[in-house]
């Protein structure tokens, strides 16, 4: 390849935050600084936006009364919680139109969470505006607090 000279990736410009002082990625996930605790996970629930911060709040507060010692933090942009400091059993992200819970060991749930991945046992619920189903959520979070969850690369 002499003589041919590597295309840079243009850079882009850095996000701005948005008229409440919040950086969002694409589909509106809020950029929240990671750490742990539920300082950080609650610095991105009331960043959520519209009708999604209600439900963040909804599926935090049953994720606490089903296991009320969970260990929370944000890493990537996103909520974790857990039962012990360095892995976790549920997730979930802002998409423009709805939340993405993740359940890491979902295939194990009963029923299984409807959405699939890539990863075999990664199963997702998709939470859209008014379909929020309390008593479902609670029990899927409920079963897999019990598996032995993910483990976080870092």
């Amino acid at each position: 390849m002499a003589g041919k000279t590597a295309k840079s990736t243009p850079k882009r410009p850095p996000l701005k935050p948005g008229p409440d002082g919040v950086v969002r990625l694409s589909g509106g996930n809020p950029q929240i600084a990671k750490g742990d605790g539920d300082g950080p996970v609650q610095a991105f629930i009331a960043a959520m936006p519209g009708w999604q911060s209600e439900i963040g709040r909804q599926m935090d507060a049953i994720i606490v009364e089903v296991v009320p010692d969970v260990f929370k933090s944000v890493k990537w942009n996103t909520p974790f919680y857990g039962t012990e400091p360095k892995s976790w059993f549920v997730s979930f992200h802002c998409m423009t139109k709805y939340i993405k819970v993740a359940f890491p060991d979902g295939t194990s749930l009963e029923p299984v969470p409807p959405g699939t991945s890539k990863q075999a046992n990664v199963r997702y619920l998709d939470v859209r505006e008014g379909a929020f189903d309390a008593e479902q959520f609670a029990d899927w979070v409920r079963q897999a607090s019990r598996l032995p969850g993910e483990r976080f690369g870092s």
